[in-house]
């Protein structure tokens, strides 16, 4: 098996830094996005590139040597990132959440030595969701106690994002107590298989295919307890969530752009609207105002829910931890739909040259209904609904 490696990773300073690479790097994405889209084309290097940067450092601590920036820093990178070409901002979604567990539940010993490898540009992929179990919360793969103080890890992972870029690809478990671990293990480790069979309609060159494990040996000082993070006030799942909220939004702004463009450059007015150019159609103007309006609006929910988030984990309690979960499942909704919306207006307005294949608009609506469906906003919808009628708190999992 051919390791991945490992580029020579920039540290960052602070926020500002981290923002300035996320418009550098989106800018050199999208020159190519429709081309990789329509290829199939795996973004190895642009992947090596983002480690480079050292944004995937960004939310590493300061005491072990990171920028440590914002929530809501963070979420303006990813929209930056989607917008550009939002398979690459789905890659490291998951890098960006075990970070976080190794935050909220890792030994000090731990911390120290994967912060170390982050800050060296290391990637982690993921390996979490399972196809053939009953629900997605409905963990089978094993982590077994070998009785030596090691593990052997046995089971089979779909939907692994990132981890055929990765160089460690943390996997969820149930131990021998059934209790959730998560077990970081090294992607080129004996008994670890990670298969390219990726065949969705949208987010084509995420590399969101399998990952088999047999019995793969895991040291105990490689396992995180993550059931531990559940058992108190927590902000995994709001900001796992909040990433994917920042890559729709960011779908979302992408897809406006560029129909923008192509209305200025390509189309042509309706006879009766007696105007020179498509961009001065006034129902054409009327009807990018309208998305324009809806999508200012998942920005602004979007920086809403990154400012709680920051502001619970200066002070967590279950009541900050819970708003900002509501907060995040709010700008969730939102963008969900806000994506579907625009990237499906994007044809109603630029008429039918923008079907063409050869234009390949059609990715940007299907990338916002595959990348969509990663969880049913519903169920958000009715979490926000109970905290605003009722003021219940929302339960503690990794989905919302």
């Amino acid at each position: 098996m051919t390791t991945t490696p490992t580029p020579v990773a920039a540290v960052l300073r602070d926020d500002a830094e981290a923002l300035a690479h996320a418009r550098r790097l989106a800018a050199a994405f999208a020159a190519e996005a429709a081309d990789r889209d329509r290829e199939r084309r795996i973004p190895h290097a642009e992947l090596d590139e983002l480690s480079a940067s050292g944004l995937l450092a960004a939310t590493v601590p300061a005491e072990h040597g990171g920028a440590d920036i914002t929530t809501r820093t963070l979420l303006e990178v990813f929209r930056l990132l989607a917008a550009a070409d939002p398979s690459i901002a789905q890659i490291p979604q998951n890098h960006f959440a075990f970070v976080n567990v190794l935050r909220e539940s890792a030994t000090p010993e731990q911390q120290a030595f994967f912060f170390g490898e982050v800050l060296a540009g290391k990637r982690f992929g993921n390996a979490q969701s399972e196809t053939g179990s009953r629900t997605v919360q409905d963990i089978q793969t094993r982590l077994r106690a070998t009785g030596d103080g090691d593990f052997l890890l046995h089971g089979r992972k779909g939907y692994a994002t990132g981890a055929l870029l990765a160089h460690w690809i943390p996997v969820s478990a149930k131990d021998d107590d059934d209790l959730l671990q998560i077990a970081y293990v090294p992607r080129d480790a004996e008994g670890v298989t990670v298969i390219d069979d990726w065949a969705g309609m949208g987010q084509r060159v995420t590399a969101s295919g399998t990952v088999e494990l047999d019995q793969v040996r895991v040291p105990a000082e490689r396992v995180v307890p993550h059931h531990a993070t559940f058992q108190r006030p927590q902000l995994h799942g709001a900001l796992s969530q909040a990433l994917h909220a920042a890559i729709d939004v960011g779908i979302a702004g992408g897809a406006l752009a560029e129909a923008a463009e192509f209305v200025r450059t390509r189309s042509r007015p309706w006879g009766e609207a007696g105007v020179d150019t498509a961009a001065e159609d006034p129902l054409t103007v009327q009807r990018f105002g309208e998305l324009g309006i809806r999508l200012r609006a998942a920005e602004a929910l979007l920086g809403e829910a990154g400012t709680a988030v920051d502001e619970a984990r200066a002070d967590l309690t279950d009541d900050s931890a819970g708003a900002a979960s509501i907060a995040v499942a709010a700008a969730k909704a939102f963008a969900d739909a806000t994506a579907i919306e625009i990237t499906n207006a994007l044809f109603e307005v630029a008429g039918t040259r923008s079907a063409l294949d050869s234009a390949n608009l059609h990715r940007h609506w299907r990338n916002a209904r595959t990348h969509t469906l990663h969880d049913p906003v519903r169920w958000k919808i009715q979490h926000v609904g109970r905290y605003t009628l009722n003021g219940t708190l929302p339960p503690r999992h990794g989905h919302l």
